[in-house]
């Protein structure tokens, strides 16, 4: 009796200090006024950092990094006294949407904090000042190494080249090893098992699902991805000799006209014999002779949203976007698109040159822009792309547009070639060539992030997945010492990287709904929406959604589909794949 006594007053104090559905409706009002200012700080002393690096810039920019990781991770601690509610589905998501905020959630030991926040500042500074120098008093910047690797066909220069800059990740690798050490400790602080799981939770389904339907995505991609790896490693051989390049091996990985083999269309000029290329038409040659520069390329790319109906860019993003490398200072080349302040101040940030590689991905970057501009009505938790992957394949929805028609349209070209696979090939180099890659970048980081793999193995279990799934090897021996991963950005910039691959997917497949929107009948790859406002419209409802609900609501609004698909993709690139298994006939495919 005296028992039962005791669990029944419990259990009416445990519901009178039960907080109220108004309480968690008043914290996550809270929550989202104060971390709507921080992000504001975070970003505006962020931009500072990567347009002008001092120790004084990044001291600025670690504390204000530091102080959104130590609000996020204070509230996602407190927010579990709520956990018990039943709340609405609004009010749920936003509570989800708190505790998915952060790549690199912090311990709550507040010296554990500030060195995660240091750590990450300092492996992006490392890269961003990376130089290789071939001799004394002869340094080469990425950009300068990009340029060569684009466009030298000497095999020793490129080996040099490559392992130049893969040096200088070396340095990073322990800085890395602790990184990941204090943001697991974050993470399971966050109630996540590592990592990996807590990126892998934000695409609304279990981590194990979406592995699964990551690997599903993949395995409908793979076929032709083979196609074209056999198709050039059996050229390859033709320039280089089967000597230097394995007819039934691995590819070298500095051979394929990009740093990190990642795209291969630098390499067109030289898969392609005179007749066969005779009808292509060269990108960078044609924006010279038409005298573009910088800006002139991002007005270019900014008309073609404003043809689709939306509106053009807030004067301050031509005040406040640094388009070119300064002279004077270093800076983050890498391209990124910003968003300030939630609102109207929103700018890019590149070292542009006059190449049809940037003038793509300024279409790239401003889609992100669009994007941040459609969503900006929704409250702060829900203020971004459905997931990862819609953002960052909006921009490369409209670079597809950019056919031969469109440069007709735009006065860049006066005639269309004829019509043949020279430009269909160039873009499979690049958007096909990308897909294993894209693929295993976070495989990598999940076995790293689980403890599957140890410091001792990063680089050999690296060579593994490109091995795998690129059927690429290092042009050079690689020792224990070295930390290839850290010589690609998004590594040290602690930056998820399937979003990539399912841009890479989800772009035709965006492509292909809106095409059809805009009521094109015809070959996919000839399709432009350039100027279609039935279009225009679809994206534009899609991208006011923001994160508001789960993205197969998002990806239905689009496509009328609820599932990702990679069909759209075998569509597209049909007329390819039949020419490439013609061309490989006899050879033997695959590594």
């Amino acid at each position: 009796m005296l028992l039962t006594s005791l669990l029944f007053h419990f259990s009416v104090y445990a519901e009178e200090n039960l907080p109220t559905v108004a309480e968690a409706q008043q914290f996550i009002n809270d929550v989202e006024k104060e971390l709507l200012r921080l992000w504001i700080e975070e970003s505006r002393a962020a931009w500072i950092q990567n347009t002008y690096i001092t120790h004084d810039t990044e001291e600025i920019s670690s504390q204000a990094a530091e102080a959104t990781l130590r609000f996020v991770s204070e509230k996602v601690k407190e927010a579990q006294r709520f956990q018990p509610l039943q709340l609405s589905e609004e009010l749920s998501r936003k509570f989800t949407m708190l505790k998915m905020s952060l790549n690199m959630p912090a311990p709550s030991d507040a010296a554990k904090r500030k060195e995660l926040t240091k750590l990450a500042l300092s492996l992006e500074s490392r890269y961003a000042k990376g130089e290789y120098c071939p001799e004394k008093g002869k340094c080469l910047d990425l950009n300068a190494l990009t340029k060569i690797m684009a466009e030298s066909r000497d095999d020793e220069e490129l080996k040099n080249v490559w392992q130049g800059w893969s040096q200088i990740a070396r340095p990073m690798k322990s800085e890395y090893a602790r990184f990941v050490e204090l943001g697991n400790e974050g993470a399971h602080e966050f109630g996540f098992e590592n990592l990996a799981d807590l990126w892998y939770s934000r695409y609304d389904m279990p981590t194990k699902d979406f592995e699964k339907e990551v690997e599903r995505l993949w395995s409908q991609v793979k076929p032709l991805y083979d196609d074209l790896h056999c198709f050039v490693r059996a050229r390859l051989v033709d320039h280089y000799g089967a000597e230097k390049v394995s007819p039934t091996g691995l590819i070298p990985a500095h051979l394929l006209g990009n740093m990190w083999a990642q795209e291969w269309d630098n390499i067109y000029p030289l898969l392609m014999d005179q007749n066969e290329k005779k009808n292509g038409f060269d990108l960078t040659n044609i924006l010279e002779k038409n005298k573009f520069e910088a800006k002139k390329m991002v007005e270019q790319a900014e008309s073609f949203f404003v043809s689709l109906g939306l509106q053009k860019l807030p004067s301050t993003f031509w005040e406040r976007s640094m388009l070119t490398k300064p002279q004077d200072r270093d800076v983050v080349c890498h391209a990124s698109a910003w968003d300030v302040d939630t609102q109207d101040d929103v700018r890019i940030k590149m070292c542009m040159e006059v190449t049809g590689e940037d003038f793509v991905t300024v279409h790239h970057e401003l889609g992100h822009l669009y994007y941040d501009l459609a969503y900006k009505k929704q409250s702060p938790l829900f203020m971004g792309g459905a997931h990862d992957g819609f953002h960052e394949g909006l921009g490369d929805t409209i670079a597809l547009s950019m056919t031969p028609a469109y440069y007709k349209r735009i006065g860049l070209i006066e005639k269309e070639p004829p019509q043949d696979l020279s430009p269909l090939l160039h873009k499979a180099l690049e958007k096909i060539a990308f897909l294993p890659f894209g693929f295993l970048v976070d495989q990598w980081r999940r076995d790293v992030f689980s403890g599957k793999v140890t410091l001792k193995d990063y680089n050999t279990h690296w060579w593994k997945l490109r091995e795998k799934y690129q059927g690429i090897t290092p042009p050079v021996a690689r020792m224990p010492e070295d930390f290839d991963p850290g010589a690609k950005y998004h590594i040290p910039g602690n930056t998820p990287y399937t979003r990539y691959f399912l841009a890479a997917i989800l772009q035709f497949q965006f492509h292909r709904a809106l095409c059809e929107k805009a009521g094109y009948k015809g070959p996919l790859h000839n399709c432009s929406i350039y100027r279609n406002k039935e279009a225009g419209k679809r994206l534009t409802k899609m991208m006011k959604m923001g994160m508001q609900q789960p993205w197969p609501d998002a990806l239905e609004a689009l496509t009328g589909k609820r599932e990702m698909d990679a069909t759209a993709i075998i569509d597209y690139f049909a007329p390819l794949q039949t020419w490439l298994k013609e061309q490989n006939t006899g050879k033997q495919c695959g590594w």
